[in-house]
């Protein structure tokens, strides 16, 4: 006999809808978003797995309108009992609740794309094809100390609301994110992929050792504004900042947003695009909004925020498809931006050979994994090259003034070469400043994509060579 689990999305998020009409009356307005979500981690330290979790469930997120008035709840209890507390809590919830008079309503009925393909051997991926990319990066590693993670999730998931619309799409995703040590230097890996297939860990391992090799016995170098190249897993930490905090509708609703649409607020060889179909993204937002890429700067011009329907409202415009749970709080952001290269990005140095077999050729070499780095450090006269950013905090959210360190290698390139692996500092720099006009001086050809913490967000990104970064001290200061 099935069990309640067994039974589909579709079937429980059209449960809910009729517990809340029976409940609730005709006149209440739900939606509902129930989600089957497998997720599962390998990690290392040492050198040697030392966990394997995996969690499997179904969520139910639910929020209603009634008597002017709106509450949101969620659960886990997918029998005819949880569901029929879910919504007896969330209607008493939305009776005690302040008046709502921005409510935007529902999410009328329309087409939703299909989304990306769901890879079956990602969503249903064992432990030990997970261990068997950690084996290959640590024996890579050649020696050095490894630790990090590699990660298979899967998503199926349904909506449904009073309005008579509804949806449902699937989603798979694998991400490894390993670092290797020698003495006190680290070097850093990590991709994110629609498939596991696409993880090759001795790939990985051999980039993360070689750039270790390369950052032992770092000098300090004076505190400054420097030309830059940063390689993608710092890019991905301007495009996270730059989605949370300026291309937020909440926050532009608000006037806490850099973003001014239709002004060149940006270098021309920047374009950032959100789209979550080009991989581990439903085609639906929890309103229900049919999801697509959104151009936010086209060479250098900004041209849209994201929305959901609140912050739509708000403004006079239409929802992009952005509403995520907590948006109340949080408001609508792009979680899978993209940095588009430029149209004629620099001619790749290195072997004509696939960015596989390019990892550097002695220790200090070693700094430079992949022929896009090659080429953008090749122009710079007096720099650094910058492998990753961490702790970063935002000072100042209206100019985004972001301060951070850097971690796991940094490098004084003169003359195009890289001379010596010098100590981490502390930045404080404003981001869209960095890439402002006349700021960015060459992007790489093939982004590259980046996990987040959170499954089915990433963020794809080429290194990137910039006229000025502002270090401020050294990272202990």
């Amino acid at each position: 006999m099935n069990g309640p689990h067994d039974r589909s999305e579709p079937d429980l998020a059209g449960q809910v809808i009729e517990l809340v009409r029976r409940l609730g009356g005709p006149a209440t307005q739900a939606e509902v978003v129930v989600t089957r979500a497998d997720v599962a981690l390998t990690r290392f330290a040492n050198s040697f797995i030392h966990q394997n979790v995996a969690e499997s469930g179904v969520g139910v997120r639910l929020r209603v309108h009634a008597d002017g008035r709106t509450a949101a709840g969620s659960g886990s209890v997918v029998t005819a009992d949880g569901l029929s507390a879910l919504v007896e809590r969330t209607l008493a919830a939305a009776r005690l609740c302040p008046p709502d008079p921005a409510w935007p309503g529902l999410t009328p009925p329309a087409p939703t794309p299909s989304g990306a393909p769901v890879d079956e051997a990602t969503a249903y991926a064992e432990p030990d094809e997970r261990a068997e990319r950690v084996r290959a990066f640590v024996a890579a590693a050649g020696g050095l100390e490894a630790a990090g993670y590699c990660r298979t999730a899967f998503r199926s998931s349904a909506f449904a609301n009073s309005a008579g619309h509804s949806a449902r799409g699937r989603t798979a995703e694998a991400a490894m994110d390993g670092i290797a040590r020698t003495g006190g230097a680290d070097g850093v890996a990590r991709l994110a992929a629609d498939r596991l297939a696409d993880l090759d860990g001795t790939v990985l391992g051999a980039r993360a050792a070689a750039k270790a090799r390369a950052a032992a016995d770092p000098v300090e170098l004076v505190p400054g504004r420097y030309e830059v190249v940063l390689e993608p897993a710092a890019v991905a930490d301007l495009l996270q900042n730059l989605s949370f905090y300026g291309f937020n509708g909440k926050r532009y609703a608000e006037r806490q947003s850099f973003a001014e649409p239709g002004v060149a607020q940006f270098d021309p060889l920047v374009t950032l695009v959100d789209d979550p179909l080009g991989g581990s993204g439903l085609p639906f937002d929890v309103e229900g909004t049919p999801r697509g890429p959104v151009t936010l700067v086209d060479a250098g011009t900004t041209r849209a925020v994201t929305h959901d329907r609140r912050t739509a409202a708000e403004v006079g415009t239409a929802s992009t498809g952005h509403a995520v749970a907590g948006g109340a709080t949080w408001g609508p952001m792009p979680r899978n931006l993209r940095l588009s290269p430029a149209a004629a990005a620099p001619a790749a140095a290195g072997p004509p050979a696939g960015e596989s077999e390019w990892v550097g050729g002695g220790d200090l070499s070693g700094a430079v994994v992949d022929p896009d780095t090659a080429a953008l450090v090749a122009g710079v006269r007096r720099g650094l090259l910058v492998s990753d950013l961490w702790y970063t905090r935002v000072l100042d959210p209206k100019s985004l003034v972001v301060t951070g360190l850097t971690r796991n290698g940094v490098w004084l390139v003169e003359d195009g070469v890289v001379a010596r692996a010098v100590r981490d500092f502390r930045f404080t720099e404003a981001y869209p400043r960095a890439l402002g006009p006349g700021a960015v001086r060459g992007l790489g050809r093939r982004p590259v994509r980046q996990p987040d913490r959170v499954d089915g967000v990433w963020w794809e990104a080429p290194a990137l060579r910039l006229a000025s970064w502002n270090f401020t001290g050294g990272a202990s200061g």
